[in-house]
């Protein structure tokens, strides 16, 4: 696992990228690692692009802010505009293979592009509402900064009183987090 892990998320408000990262940054300080997040939801706040950028090491973090990203996980073709330039030649980015008309967009060489099927599968298998915790699950699988295990620990922590009124919640979001793991490790 490296030391410092950086990432930026973006997609669509109400596509829960805040909630990820959320998710992401407590699940990482629950396990003792320093952790931040930063929400960005520029001047369009309710259907525009969100952009979280997350930082998870080991040791402290120098500043809050990073120009190129580890991972960086578009979840829209706006999102896919908007944060290509936060890839640099060591990134991997990350978009759901559903969005069309972005290829020109999407960055190129040395940067790893990957896309995986993350919505088709929460709205084939799951359920739409779980295509963020898909994203995580991969997010999760592609970085190594943490074990899914850690990540259902904080979906408890946040969720766990929906899961008390409803216990098939729980297995939905721990499936949506297998899948997103399952789909990445496909790819990579």
């Amino acid at each position: 696992m490296a030391k410092l892990v950086k990432i930026a998320l973006a997609g669509e408000g109400g596509q829960g990228v805040q909630s990820v990262a959320g998710i992401l940054v407590d699940a990482a300080y629950d396990e003792g690692k320093e952790a931040l997040y930063i929400p960005n939801f520029g001047v369009e706040q309710r259907g525009g692009v969100s952009i979280a950028f997350c930082q998870i090491s080991d040791e402290r973090i120098g500043a809050p802010k990073f120009e190129k990203a580890d991972i960086v996980i578009a979840l829209s073709d706006r999102a896919v505009r908007r944060c290509a330039q936060y890839a640099g030649p060591e990134t991997v980015f990350l978009y759901d293979a559903s969005i069309t008309g972005i290829e020109d967009d999407l960055p190129g060489p040395p940067v790893k592009v990957l896309g995986i099927p993350a919505l088709k599968v929460a709205k084939d298998e799951l359920h739409p509402r779980v295509f963020n915790v898909v994203i995580l699950g991969a997010t999760i699988k592609a970085t190594g900064v943490m074990t899914l295990d850690q990540v259902k620990k904080a979906l408890e922590k946040k969720l766990g009183y929906k899961f008390e009124q409803n216990p098939e919640l729980r297995e939905l979001n721990y499936k949506a987090l297998e899948r997103g793991a399952e789909l990445i490790g496909a790819v990579l």
